[in-house]
């Protein structure tokens, strides 16, 4: 079955964008790519691969050596198998990617789809991105086909921990307490009642710091949020606005 599909990235970085300054002066930190022989800055289109060998022998790779490789010139996502899905071992799991139907008529795409979703399987697919052979999952998400990349097996660590080779007794009435605590905090798991705290509390520093200029105290202000709201962070913005007219008040009193 010959299934024509375009690739979208599944997912996007929502972090908050810092870049590295000189801490004297703000000034904006840069990276060269320079060549250690002649010593120039050489552009990013004149850059090249190479391998150095166990005798140490260099071997540079051109951009043209690199695309005549077969699996590189080859854009195709082959299957390699159907599987049961619950044998897909979540540590394998790497980035995903949807699919779109690239034709006319979305036939056999939806014949994939259809076929996947009646079976109960994932399809298990090889194929060549950014020079490499990758593995992928292919399973359906909804109306849609999505390719989520594997590791390959040897790509997962091994854990050999030696506290775990002890044998630990673990008592009826601690298992049953530990279990109670489960069922406490059992529930269904929604994505969407998460957020980065990290993140939202990083944007509101950036605002509440742009608002009172460098006299703003950044640790103060987190440790007055916490005595505020008795040791828990609830009203983050409203203690950073509390210390930001702090801040502008002290300014102008020293003006």
């Amino acid at each position: 079955m010959n299934v024509p599909v375009k690739v979208y990235s599944a997912t996007e970085d929502h972090d908050v964008p810092l870049h590295q300054v000189h801490a004297a002066d703000g000034g904006r930190i840069r990276y060269q790519r320079t060549c250690e022989v002649c010593g120039q800055t050489v552009a990013y289109a004149d850059i090249d691969r190479a391998h150095v060998d166990d005798e140490g022998r260099t071997v540079v790779l051109t951009k043209d050596d690199l695309a005549a490789l077969p699996a590189e010139r080859s854009r195709e996502i082959e299957v390699v198998e159907f599987v049961p899905t619950d044998q897909i071992d979540l540590m394998l799991l790497d980035r995903p990617y949807y699919l779109e139907p690239d034709s006319t008529s979305p036939k056999a795409y939806v014949l994939l789809r259809r076929t996947l979703e009646q079976a109960d399987r994932t399809a298990i697919v090889r194929f060549t991105l950014r020079q490499k052979t990758r593995l992928a999952a292919l399973r359906v998400r909804g109306d849609v086909l999505v390719l989520q990349t594997l590791l390959w097996a040897d790509e997962v660590r091994e854990a050999a921990f030696p506290a775990l080779e002890d044998d630990v007794e673990i008592s009826a009435k601690e298992l049953e307490l530990a279990g109670a605590l489960v069922d406490t905090y059992s529930g269904d798991f929604e994505p969407g009642a998460f957020v980065d705290e990290y993140q939202a509390q990083l944007r509101i520093l950036i605002d509440a710091k742009i608002e009172a200029g460098e006299a703003f105290d950044a640790t103060a202000a987190f440790a007055d949020a916490g005595e505020d709201s008795g040791g828990e962070i609830i009203d983050l913005m409203e203690a950073l606005r509390v210390s930001v007219e702090r801040s502008r008040a002290a300014r102008t009193d020293t003006g």
